[in-house]
């Protein structure tokens, strides 16, 4: 498409001058057409375009950088973010524009947020076909009667390398924000995720002023207009989990909460497909065979074009970037009422945690905080322990300001609305990671029905005497054994040691929130004396 006298304006504004080279606004066939003459990308059977990434296949975090100046030294959490000079950054745009000049570049304005009181006008330019197609997946195509006046604009190219002396950086990677004038500099890095993630983290610092809670979530919503709203971190079954045939698919990663009800960020799905099944996910598997799918690092032959979902041999972090109405149940306003449950996942490999737990207000807001899950180690030596990861407001690199900020959001919008809240853990049961098994998903999905359709409000109920959260006692449909996890392991003493230790990493972690929150979240904090009983 020819680029209009408006946007021919911005870009000389901004310091790309010339029009020649330029990509506007192409479309899917367009870029994928593009990608694959470009020697970008091969296609897959079915019809996905499969990329690689090189020695990126995933997020760069101790790459990315904030600018730090008058506006943003006292709203962004420095502990959490890099700050580079004003300095810094405008010899890395200078040098970026320069590059730019010399690239073709392929320009796609969207918009971040489908609700129209909030959205973020988005333009995006990148240095590869893909890029554009994988952002055009992602974002929201604006209305053709908006104008189109960015209010966040991204440089993405993977060809730039940083220099560390000149541009403030650690290496030849960087991913640049400019929170002040809304623009991101993303170079050094194929991995798409990057533009994805920035537009998110400029989300999360612009929503909070206006009342809007930004959340790194999935969500969906029941034929009763009950909406569920999950977080969790990777692996711990958010996308899987959001994925109900039965509801209608509201998002799987991204969304803001007002007073309204729910809006989706993004018009896309970037879902993990590492071991994916068409038995467990068959929505999910069904795009990686789509036309127009994105695939990133996933294993194909070459001759035979058939993929391999279970090699892992370029990273366990493949993905597949497809529109939202690539699945059948998908909403298409990305708009949903105000959640009537809460369900924060964690995978808890040391098979303390029950599958399900009930929260009050200020349980879920010391959980939010916590942002826990657990992974588990390499085998190099022989040895599997679980390890511990605490990643707050489950999302800790794309939040740039204090995370009482979003928790004390969390926290308020659950009592004016009444939500209930629900800790589920989607880890392990009999034992931790290399003794016990992988929590069974047919149970999961039995509690989380249990829990969305109400069966749970008059359970009966105990305190969990480590955590202090309830219980239920029995569930239709699921083994009440795997309801008390002690009562699941063979070695009572090793089950009240690991619950010990995991309180302790609990406490420890939370040591940085505790003056940034009230003493009744202070008091819903997991208890030592309790654990040791």
């Amino acid at each position: 498409m020819q680029i209009d006298s408006t946007t021919r304006s911005q870009l000389l504004s901004l310091g790309l001058g010339s029009s020649d080279g330029m990509s506007w606004n192409a479309s899917t066939p367009e870029l994928y057409e593009l990608a694959i003459m470009r020697g970008e990308a091969q296609v897959a059977e079915g019809g996905s375009l499969v990329v690689t990434t090189g020695s990126h296949t995933g997020r760069s975090p101790q790459d990315k950088f904030i600018v730090r100046d008058a506006a943003t030294e006292n709203t962004i959490w420095w502990d959490n973010n890099r700050p580079v000079t004003r300095a810094h950054f405008q010899a890395l745009k200078q040098d970026f524009l320069v590059h730019a000049r010399n690239s073709n570049l392929f320009i796609q304005d969207l918009v971040a947020g489908a609700d129209p009181a909030h959205q973020l006008q988005t333009r995006v330019i990148c240095e590869n076909a893909w890029h554009a197609l994988f952002i055009q997946h992602l974002l929201i195509a604006p209305k053709n009667d908006q104008g189109f006046a960015p209010g966040l604009t991204i440089i993405d190219l993977p060809s730039f390398k940083a220099d560390p002396q000149r541009h403030g950086t650690r290496g030849q990677t960087v991913i640049a924000l400019d929170l002040t004038n809304g623009l991101v500099l993303i170079g050094g890095t194929q991995y798409a995720g990057e533009i994805k993630k920035s537009v998110f983290t400029v989300l999360n610092y612009l929503l909070p002023e206006k009342g809007v809670m930004p959340m790194h979530c999935s969500a969906n919503m029941g034929a009763a207009d009950d909406t569920t709203v999950f977080f969790g971190l990777s692996g711990t079954g958010k996308t899987t989990l959001s994925a109900d045939a039965t509801r209608t698919l509201i998002g799987d990663d991204e969304h803001g909460w007002s007073d309204k009800g729910i809006f989706n960020f993004e018009g896309g799905c970037y879902a993990k497909v590492i071991k994916l099944s068409a038995e467990a996910e068959p929505e999910i598997f069904a795009t990686t065979k789509r036309w127009g799918t994105v695939l990133e690092n996933v294993v194909m032959d070459v001759k035979t074009r058939k993929l391999d979902l279970n090699d892992s041999v370029l990273t366990e972090n493949t993905r597949a970037a497809y529109p939202l109405n690539y699945i059948p149940n998908a909403s298409a306003s990305g708009l949903a009422s105000v959640p009537k449950n809460i369900v924060m996942l964690t995978a808890d490999a040391f098979g303390v945690l029950p599958p399900i737990a009930r929260l009050t207000p200020q349980q879920a807001m010391y959980h939010y905080l916590s942002g826990y899950t657990a992974k588990v180690a390499g085998t190099e030596q022989g040895v599997a322990e679980p390890t511990a990861t605490f990643s707050t407001c489950f999302g800790a690199p794309f939040v740039p300001r204090h995370p009482s900020i979003y928790g004390n959001l969390l926290r308020d919008l659950i009592a004016r609305h009444d939500v209930k809240c629900w800790l589920v853990n989607t880890g392990w049961t009999s034992g931790a990671y290399g003794v016990g098994t992988r929590m069974p998903i047919k149970a999961t999905r039995a509690l989380l029905a249990a829990a969305m359709s109400g069966k749970l409000d008059d359970a009966d109920y105990r305190t969990d005497a480590h955590f202090g959260f309830a219980v239920p006692k029995a569930v239709e449909g699921v083994d009440a054994t795997i309801l008390n996890p002690r009562e699941t392991w063979a070695d009572k003493k090793a089950y009240d040691a690991q619950a010990r230790k995991l309180v302790s990493m609990f406490v420890k972690n939370f040591d940085t929130f505790k003056d940034h929150v009230g003493s009744d979240v202070m008091d819903a904090s997991p208890q030592m004396a309790l654990a040791a009983e």
